[in-house]
């Protein structure tokens, strides 16, 4: 989102997407508002207008044989009060008459309102008349008068039947227009409904992910850094604080990889420089031992054979140094050739026997029959293998065992070295890969060494397009497994 050029921060963001998704529920709800609207608009059309017709429809046909009552008593009887009756049923006629004519809403309602008021008309005309004639007591045609009367009547109460079915048939269409509205307001409600939920979740998504897209992104930046990868290629289209947070992780990781660089020419530099010396100093202590600067005493000796072993030590550390450097530079050249690990772990568990026999720990081999042959540098795995059982003897306390095995697995050959030392906690199964990184138990001593040697371990399996880990609980040993493709 751009706004007059400059991206947007996160607040802004968040604030426009749930305006927008405000808006759109908003939406959502003034529809069927409306809708409810128009349908009360029209139940009480039907309440007010036609249902009110109709009662004042059968009002006006009751107050029309009341009258039709009357009147024929009193032409009988001559009784006033009598006729005062059909008065009162004529006010009420007269009365429901003004109330049909105001709430009549269409042509045909009012053209059968028009009939009934002549026809009306001409009933009272003839009533009187008759009364007239009949409080006069004169003679007089009394037949043209009933036929008259009844002619008007009947055609009133045709009237009204015109008028009550007309009314019942709006109330029918209007009940018909009603439900195929509704049914209409529905389907437009679920659609609406469908399409805001649609763009509800839409929106969501994208605010979401312009914030966590950029945060992942940093997270797996952040475990390149902790595995020691300091590429600082970090590019986020994001909010200008992530922006400027991905900035200062690239200039962080340049500034890492500048130290990481200096580090590692570093000890290449000191290794080289130190490895002649260091040689000299091996030779030169060789050569007092056998005799050539003269006798020396039994004090002497054990001093120039501390200093031999010193010196070796010394010239090992820097050759793993050398080789680490080598291999994380991509310089390092591998010998492939197909052979059997057999021999390489039966040399490595020889090798490692005056330590073993020191300790007095059991080392035991177990190595598959099937065992396939696998494509590698010799010297390389022996080296790996030397690490790995080293650190297993080194790590195991006196009288303790150590088991190496051997198997075929899936295209693939799988080598585990189980020791029972004091094991790793979990927090460290991947920096004790990281070179320079050693793991003691707590309440042990921190046994001597440059912790290079699993880090050169991964290094020359994963060079062979291999893998290797270390699975280990604390105080029940550890066990280091590497795979190699056959």
């Amino acid at each position: 989102m751009d706004l007059s050029g400059k991206k947007l921060t996160i607040f802004p963001r968040l604030i426009i997407g749930y305006l927008t998704i405000f808006i759109l529920m908003m939406t959502v709800s003034v529809y069927p508002i409306i809708k409810l609207r128009q349908f009360n608009k029209a139940t009480r059309h039907i309440l007010n207008i036609d249902y009110h017709i109709l009662d004042l429809d059968k009002k006006l046909a009751d107050s029309l044989l009341s009258q039709l009552r009357y009147e024929k008593k009193y032409i009988i009887t001559k009784d006033v009060a009598l006729y005062n009756q059909f008065l009162s049923a004529k006010d009420e006629f007269e009365k429901y008459l003004i109330e049909v004519a105001s709430a009549a809403d269409t042509l045909e309602k009012r053209n059968s309102l028009d009939t009934i008021k002549s026809n009306y008309a001409y009933y009272q005309s003839l009533i009187e008349e008759e009364v007239k004639f009949v409080r006069m007591q004169k003679p007089y045609y009394k037949k043209r008068y009933e036929q008259g009367k009844e002619k008007a009547t009947d055609g009133i109460l045709e009237e009204l039947g015109i008028l009550e079915n007309s009314s019942r048939q709006d109330i029918e269409n209007r009940m018909k227009v009603l439900g195929e509205a509704f049914a209409s307001a529905l389907r437009v409600s679920i659609v609406m409904v469908i399409i805001i939920i649609s763009l509800v979740i839409t929106t969501s998504f994208f605010i979401t992910m312009s914030v966590t897209k950029p945060l992942s992104l940093l997270m797996e930046k952040t475990g390149e850094i902790s595995e020691g990868i300091f590429r600082g290629d970090l590019t986020i289209s994001s909010p200008p604080e992530i922006s400027a947070l991905a900035k200062a992780f690239n200039s962080m990781c340049g500034k890492l990889h500048a130290v990481d660089k200096m580090k590692s020419d570093f000890f290449s530099t000191m290794s080289h420089e130190l490895r002649t010396p260091l040689t000299s100093i091996k030779e030169g202590t060789s050569l007092l031992l056998g005799g050539e600067g003269g006798s020396i005493t039994d004090q002497q000796k054990k001093i120039l054979t501390i200093l031999s072993e010193e010196s070796n030590r010394l010239i090992n550390q820097v050759n793993s140094v050398l080789d680490l450097s080598k291999m994380e530079a991509g310089m390092m050249t591998y010998t492939i050739e197909q052979t059997n690990l057999r021999p390489l772990i039966e040399q490595v568990t020889r090798e490692i026997g005056p330590l073993v026999e020191a300790k007095k720990i059991c080392v035991e081999a177990e190595i598959d029959e099937k065992l396939p042959a696998v494509r590698i540098d010799c010297e390389r795995i022996l080296q790996a293998l030397r690490n790995l059982v080293g650190n297993a003897v080194k790590f195991t306390p006196h009288g303790g065992r150590v088991n190496i095995n051997a198997r075929p697995v899936h295209q693939g050959v799988e080598v585990s070295v189980k020791d029972t030392g004091p094991g790793i906690s979990a927090g460290n199964f991947t920096t004790i890969f990281d070179k320079f990184q050693q793991v003691t138990a707590p309440g042990l001593y921190r046994t001597k060494g440059t912790g290079l040697g699993l880090a050169i371990a991964k290094h020359i399996i994963t060079s062979h397009g291999g893998r290797i880990w270390v699975e280990s609980e604390s105080g029940k040993g550890s066990t280091f497994t590497f795979i190699l493709p056959s």
